[in-house]
């Protein structure tokens, strides 16, 4: 069994501080009854945990084992736009049988991860996390540190996977509603409003257990399935940070550890005001880090299960080697309701559950997605919520801002065409800054999924209500029909991203080019935008 000795092998990368090799190999995925032809670091997938200390430099020497381009992008890193990993950014990718050197500052401290940024690679296995160890004490103790990394491997590669869902956007949804379905509503509602439900939902051309895009992966926790158990030893007493990572290509994961209360301490890499949860949402390309000190002489199982209740991560805390809790069964399936789409019943225009002026309602601190995936903890307790995020440190000096931006998560779930301001990656204009503006960005999701937005080289101060206490993000999630309020401060100059990070939305083309302009430099001053995609198309 992979356990504590697993997780010390990853963390052992590189012949010095800061210089680091890696290679991006063709590789086999085997967990649980998967079997699967991949791409990996080292020869493994996740790749192995990268280690940093804050302040220092790093030299990744990364060698492409493949044969096409490859890139490797540091999530939630500030860097310079050169080494940030998209190719088109001033960046060329890195070609079969070169080794190419990313360089650049560890500028910051806490829980990241790094992945391929090119089509179908990260999904098909490219990914790790990354560790930032800082300069100064924490603020904070802990006995024993582990990486929990989350992820959704599918039998079907990335390709294949994208394929089908522009052909079918439902092939993959293993919840479909049934005649048995249909009586038991008409029993219960009422044959008329039953039969009204069934046509609302066709006029719409989807149904409410659309809530997951691809279903019938293997659910991993470090590379283990539920069967493997990762598991993480302590003893009695001992206080445990666990950094949770979802690498995911496509799911939302709800964790919960029964029988120990989390306290929650870093987002996206940033020191929070702690707080306590009995469960928490992850949206893919999030981190979270906790603090639990199991008491007891016994195993505690970290669960994590997708949004949609179709599949469950599975790993252990525990005293000694082989203990564990028996796997419990999944929740209930949530089901969206009318208000899940942003609109009130019988209205499809997409604008139903508009405000005033044809604007989305505030944003839901809760991320509650109306009745149907509003979230409720496994024991009553209590839900971690946008809201509950404070800075411990802010970032930033409060202030106004400058600019004012509103963009729109639009897209066509039927045809599977994913958008911003209704134009696709390819046909767009980038978004240009100036150097050293403060810019509040209002994300209005027109569409009938929730969107995790990713900006790349700029922190995202989420704006929940704690003022001048923001908490710093890289990864800020927008619910259906509702909106959500971020502030930047554009001082890192270079090309930029921002793009939702489901993998085969951003592919379908929600993204766009952001430019932070500096007058000095010519690289961005009047840049053209990036090549088509901001990704090489190739996959695994």
């Amino acid at each position: 069994m992979r356990s504590l000795s697993f997780a010390l092998v990853l963390a052992a990368s590189g012949a010095a501080a800061g210089e680091i090799d890696l290679r991006v190999d063709r590789v086999t995925i085997r967990a649980g009854g998967l079997d699967k032809a991949g791409i990996g670091y080292n020869g493994m997938s996740p790749g192995p945990v990268l280690r940093f200390t804050e302040g220092e430099e790093a030299a990744i020497r990364v060698t492409n084992n493949l044969d096409h381009p490859t890139s490797i992008h540091w999530h939630g890193l500030i860097l310079p736009y050169d080494m940030d990993g998209v190719i088109g950014h001033g960046f060329h990718g890195v070609a079969p049988g070169e080794t190419f050197t990313y360089r650049f500052p560890m500028r910051q401290a806490g829980t990241y991860w790094y992945h391929s940024h090119v089509h179908g690679q990260e999904a098909d296995g490219a990914y790790g996390a990354i560790v930032v160890a800082p300069k100064e004490p924490e603020p904070y103790a802990y006995d024993r540190d582990y990486v929990i990394l989350l992820n959704d491997q599918h039998p079907h590669g990335a390709d294949r996977q994208f394929r089908n869902l522009k052909m079918s956007p439902d092939y993959y949804n293993r919840q479909q509603r049934t005649l048995g379905d249909l009586l038991s509503d008409a029993r219960e509602h009422g044959p008329a409003a039953a039969l009204k439900d069934r046509a609302d939902w066709g006029e719409m051309r989807m149904m409410p257990t659309d809530i997951e895009d691809v279903q019938g992966f293997t659910p991993l926790l470090n590379g283990m399935s539920p069967e493997e158990n990762w598991t993480g030893l302590f003893r009695p007493g001992e206080t445990l940070r666990l950094r949770f990572v979802n690498a995911s290509a496509m799911t939302f994961w709800d964790v919960r550890i029964p029988g120990l209360t989390m306290k929650v301490v870093q987002a996206d890499g940033n020191d929070v005001q702690p707080v306590e949860a009995d469960e928490l949402r992850i949206f893919v390309g999030e981190s979270f880090d906790v603090l639990v000190t199991p008491t007891e002489d016994r195993a505690y199982s970290i669960l994590a299960e997708s949004v949609a209740r179709s599949a469950m991560a599975r790993g252990t805390l525990a005293p000694r080697e082989g203990m564990a809790e028996p796997m419990p069964p999944l929740r209930e399936p949530p089901r969206l309701a009318m208000a899940d789409m942003g609109m009130a019943h019988g209205d499809h225009s997409g604008h139903g559950n508009m405000g005033a002026g044809g604007e989305p309602p505030p944003f839901d601190p809760f991320y509650a997605f109306g009745s149907g995936l509003t979230p409720v903890a496994w024991n009553g307790g209590r839900f971690l919520s946008y809201a509950d995020l404070v800075a411990l440190t802010p970032r930033y000096e409060f202030r106004a801002a400058d600019l004012e931006i509103t963009v729109r998560l639009t897209g066509n779930m039927e045809r599977y065409v994913w958008s911003l301001d209704g134009v696709k990656y390819e046909d767009s204009e980038p978004m240009r800054l100036k150097l050293g503006e403060r810019v509040r960005i209002t994300f209005v999701n027109e569409t009938m999924m929730a969107h995790p937005m990713h900006i790349h080289g700029l922190w995202s101060l989420l704006d929940n209500g704690s003022g001048p206490d923001m908490p710093a993000k890289h990864v800020v999630a927008v619910a259906p029909g509702a909106s959500a309020t971020i502030e930047v401060e554009a001082d890192e100059p270079g090309l930029w991203l921002l793009h939702c990070h489901l993998a085969h939305h951003m592919r379908a083309g929600m993204m766009r080019q952001i430019i932070v302009e500096a007058d000095h430099d010519p690289a961005t001053a009047g840049a053209a935008p990036a090549a088509p995609g901001g990704m090489a198309h190739h996959g695994g």
